[in-house]
């Protein structure tokens, strides 16, 4: 992904951290000359978790001011496989399209097939109702980081009915 995204001149805008799978991530788009810019909570930089080698690293109050300025800055939102934060921040990023908050691509990397119970899943909610099959067709789906990378630059947002219009959901959003 790394070499993917620097390869089309993207930058990487994450959670900051020095550790894990997006700590690896980060420290090789630097590496390829790519930009990676970081925004992580002061808790986990008072635990020493903060990546000092980044770009741009923006440190911020809380958990939720971390996602809402991740969200400004960038043009798209990728999960790679992780757990149970990573699906938190996918559901959200992919409930805002759904309510029209933004109209930015939301895509799964499905390396090695890790999410294919989770696409499974999805269907299952459109086949039982819950979800229509326009809002589950707004997650992108990709084996190979090229073909997630173009499908997201080719992205147009649809015409699907969504939940609110762009005048409502800027009320709501802060």
């Amino acid at each position: 992904l790394a070499r993917a995204m620097v390869r089309q001149d993207i930058s990487l805008v994450y959670g900051g951290g020095n550790v894990g799978l997006m700590g690896i991530i980060a420290d090789e788009v630097l590496a390829l000359g790519g930009k990676a810019i970081g925004v992580i909570p002061q808790a986990l930089m008072d635990h020493e978790v903060g990546h000092q080698g980044l770009t741009e690293l923006h440190v911020v109050k809380d958990m939720h001011e971390r996602k809402a300025l991740m969200a400004e800055l960038a043009d798209g939102f990728v999960a790679l496989p992780g757990g149970i934060g990573t699906l938190e921040e996918l559901f959200e990023a992919l409930t805002w399209a759904q309510l029209g908050y933004h109209r930015k691509p939301v895509g799964l990397l499905n390396t090695s097939g890790f999410y294919d119970k989770l696409s499974d899943f999805l269907a299952h909610l459109v086949t039982s109702g819950f979800l229509k099959p326009a809002h589950a067709a707004l997650l992108i789906h990709a084996d190979d980081p090229d073909a997630l990378l173009s499908r997201f630059l080719a992205y147009e947002p649809g015409a699907h009915e969504r939940v609110l219009n762009a005048s409502q959901a800027r009320k709501i959003l802060p």
